[in-house]
């Protein structure tokens, strides 16, 4: 996982750095029936701007069809990888509801975040759905673990939400060696073509793609929140400064 942001200091916002970070996550509904069994299943992960998960899935996987009936579910995000004891490592359960979605912006952060999906992301038995959040459980480390009320981002989105596109589009365009560098200065990542294909007031969201398939993710926090595409502007210059002198 990337590290965090200097200025972190909240459980709730450690607990946004670790799920956006995430490219899967594990899916838990409840099966219909007599049996009412837990049912837990992989989905690939996006995130909104303020932290919601969102999934594409087909009406015709056993989730899918679970959430069509009991639409209460859990989410496990695991921040675990590369810890020698997985347990020592960070994960966050998010509770809520999961509700469809045809919001244009949804569609688009998560098929930047996964082009593969592309190619059935307009099939009649897919769909958009985002997490209604109620609650979320931390375990960020020994002893260190929350029950939080306030997992989504509690500030303002809609002028990065309006700049985002923007944003990216000139990073990629003009700035593709600062990109590069975020990679590799600052995320110790391998490979050319990384490109941004997400920003958000926490981070921003780095991806390297093979012919539009598949793909690696990377996750940048910022060293302090923004609001404001200037405000994103000197946060990124801040970073290719920081990255050049690494």
């Amino acid at each position: 996982m990337a590290e965090l942001p200097v200025d972190t200091k909240s459980p709730a916002q450690q607990a946004r750095a670790v799920a956006r970070a995430c490219r899967t996550a594990s899916l838990a509904t409840t099966m219909s029936g007599q049996n009412s069994q837990p049912y837990a299943s992989l989905v690939l992960v996006a995130f909104d701007h303020d932290a919601a998960p969102i999934l594409l899935i087909s009406r015709l996987a056993e989730h899918t069809k679970n959430l069509i009936g009991n639409d209460r579910v859990s989410l496990l995000c695991d921040g675990t990888a590369g810890f020698a004891e997985p347990l020592t490592g960070p994960r966050v359960t998010l509770l809520g509801r999961a509700v469809k979605t045809e919001e244009p912006r949804h569609r688009a952060r998560f098929l930047a975040r996964h082009p593969s999906a592309e190619m059935y992301a307009g099939f009649g038995d897919f769909a958009f759905y985002q997490l209604a959040i109620e609650r979320a459980h931390i375990v960020a480390g020994f002893g260190k673990i929350h029950w939080l009320d306030d997992y989504l981002y509690p500030g303002e989105t809609q002028a990065l939400i309006d700049a985002e596109s923007d944003i990216l589009e000139h990073m990629n365009s003009d700035h593709a060696d600062a990109v590069q560098l975020y990679a590799s200065r600052l995320l110790g990542k391998s490979g050319d073509g990384w490109s941004l294909c997400g920003i958000d007031a926490e981070g921003c969201d780095l991806i390297r793609t093979e012919d539009d398939q598949g793909g690696e993710l990377a996750r940048l926090n910022f060293g302090k929140t923004i609001a404001t595409a200037e405000a994103a502007r000197i946060e990124l210059v801040r970073l290719v400064k920081q990255a050049r002198a690494a």
